[in-house]
């Protein structure tokens, strides 16, 4: 299934106490770009991240946001800045002193400062949580990926159709050219005429002019490559995985075959049905760029 290179997808619960919030958007690029931002203390996520997300994703620009909180047991490290609590103890003595107050200095007078303390969190199990991380970063990216490949299918039905309308004209320019040598053929006797009258002309010089008429406009090995294009386009449209590139290339290649076509038309018909087809192509290939 074709997907779209926009999508958004976001996933939150609570895993082992914790409140995990994962998030993941993106946009068009032409390849994999990944970008990452995640609760403080937590930056050892992110190759986790993107390895895991590559796995699922191989085109366009992601962003992904992780918010998690630490259980609610974890351990706190409380460690006491001894010069700034002894700065402290030392301002409030000399404040009992100079100005006659009671000293009444305790634990809990000094304790009302708290930047004398540096309160830390015990390390955590990186393992354990890129484990609960993950639980909630599958929700998101299945919904992410969901998202993609809806976008995707609007854009398939699109390019198909633009792709039917082009081998529409191709028939059309099929069941044309022939026409074109004939009336060719009759332009030109009917010149001759005007110019000999009655006289006898080299009917066999005729034939040879028209033939080689009928070489220079013929358009038959180009049509026939315009509707094996189409087959590879519908293919790949109908394939899996990454195909935004390959049906670049196809379209490049539909976009030669039009415009060899065009060189060789002399006639405003067909002028104007390579016009069609080009600016059909072109619609198809802005659709193109917008898929993974």
């Amino acid at each position: 299934m074709v997907r779209s290179m926009t999508g958004f997808g976001r996933g939150e619960t609570t895993v082992d106490g914790r409140d995990i919030v994962v998030e993941i958007k993106s946009v068009n690029h032409r390849y994999f770009e990944f970008n990452c931002r995640t609760t403080r203390g937590y930056g050892f996520l992110e190759e986790k991240l993107k390895s895991y997300i590559k796995d699922s994703v191989k085109r366009g620009k992601i962003d992904i946001y992780v918010s998690l909180s630490q259980k609610e047991d974890t351990e706190s490290i409380v460690k006491i800045n001894p010069s700034l609590a002894q700065g402290y103890i030392n301002a409030l003595k000399r404040l009992s002193e100079e100005y006659g107050i009671t000293d009444d200095i305790s634990v809990s007078t000094v304790s009302a400062y708290s930047d004398i303390f540096q309160v830390h969190k015990a390390p955590e199990d990186e393992e354990e949580v890129w484990n609960a991380v993950k639980q909630v970063l599958d929700t998101a990216l299945n919904n992410f990926i969901t998202m993609r490949e809806t976008e995707g299918e609007k854009m398939k039905a699109d390019i198909m159709s633009r792709a039917e309308k082009i081998l529409s004209i191709v028939s059309e320019i099929e069941e044309r050219s022939p026409q074109r040598v004939i009336e060719y053929e009759a332009r030109l006797k009917e010149k001759i005429e005007e110019l000999l009258g009655s006289a006898e002309f080299d009917e066999q010089r005729v034939i040879t002019e028209v033939a080689i008429f009928a070489d220079k406009v013929a358009v038959d090995e180009e049509t026939v490559r315009l509707r094996s294009h189409f087959d590879q386009l519908k293919f790949l449209m109908d394939g899996e995985g990454e195909v935004g590139r390959k049906l670049d290339f196809i379209i490049q290649e539909m976009n030669r075959e039009a415009n060899t076509i065009g060189s060789k038309s002399n006639d405003s018909d067909l002028s104007h049905k390579v016009v069609e087809i080009k600016a059909e192509i072109e619609k198809i290939r802005e659709q193109i760029q917008n898929l993974e």
